[in-house]
């Protein structure tokens, strides 16, 4: 089975446990509306290639693993385009949960993922010594002091360091999805951090490059927010020359960072063809 539909069956699987005649149908479908259909997937698909790189041999495990870091990217999402933080009307190219359902409704399907991103860990059979270092992982990347909680607490502070923001903000995930990865296949999962950290790094440099230089279309969401906002954000930094250098150099670390495994090849093809999907048309037009 390829990786997008491991994915997508692992999702809705999840999704289906909320989906009950006794649930509220509003919120039960503001949550599947901020999950399908799909986005790019790209973090439970680092989650999937890590583990195959290191045997994958708890399939069911890692497939937990990958659906729970999407639940709560998808989570992130719904509360960064709040009023309250981005007041982004658009999401995927649709309108955004709090536009389609309410504020109200929002700001619950967004916190209801977040646990469900827990409860359907433990659905899964697995060797019982592997899932405390899942759940740990897991709650890390999601709240204090350095998960996606943290990273968007610093909009609110006078100051921070851009690093820093966007370690937590974007690469908390993204270290998860590694780490889970090679936990979900008994490895030891400290020695991937450095792969998904740098990786998040690159994204949300990305990110920046592409509010400052995309356009909606492309994008599926509003551009120059980070402007608009004030926000902490590469380009404003470093110019757009400099934040192209900057996501160079980061996939460059996160090829290097790889440990020593079996599947080296095809994860190091991954990350190149998606810095490539990362770079905005414009941009990648007038390197070329």
């Amino acid at each position: 089975m390829d990786s997008s539909t491991r994915i997508e069956q692992a999702l809705n699987a999840a999704l289906a446990r909320v989906e009950t005649p006794a649930a509220p149908s509003k919120l039960a479908s503001a949550m599947r509306y901020a999950v399908f259909p799909r986005g790019a997937r790209v973090r439970p698909r680092l989650c999937l290639a890590a583990a195959a790189a290191c045997g994958d041999d708890q399939p069911a495990l890692t497939e937990a693993a990958a659906a729970s870091i999407e639940l709560l990217h998808c989570a992130s999402l719904i509360h960064d385009d709040l009023p309250c933080f981005d007041d982004a009307p658009l999401r995927r190219g649709k309108p955004s949960v709090h536009v389609a359902y309410g504020e109200r409704i929002a700001v619950l399907a967004g916190d209801a993922l977040i646990v469900l991103a827990f409860e359907q860990l433990s659905y899964v059979g697995c060797s019982p010594e592997r899932l405390p270092h899942v759940m740990r992982i897991v709650g890390q990347s999601v709240g204090m002091p350095s998960g996606i909680a943290a990273g968007q607490a610093w909009e609110c502070e006078p100051f921070c360091d851009l690093v820093e923001y966007h370690e937590q903000k974007t690469g908390a995930l993204f270290s998860a999805a590694t780490m889970l990865g090679a936990a979900a296949a008994g490895h030891d999962p400290e020695p991937w951090k450095v792969v998904g950290a740098k990786l998040g790094l690159a994204y949300q440099v990305a990110d920046d490059l592409r509010d400052a230089a995309s356009d909606e279309e492309e994008l599926g969401k509003p551009i120059g927010r980070d402007a608009a906002l004030g926000r902490p954000s590469a380009v404003r930094d470093l110019g757009i020359d400099g934040a192209m250098h900057r996501l160079e150099t980061l996939v460059k670390e996160a090829i290097a960072g790889i440990p020593p495994c079996q599947g080296a090849g095809d994860l190091r093809a991954l990350i190149m063809s998606e810095a490539k999907r990362l770079v905005p048309k414009r941009l990648a037009a007038a390197a070329a």
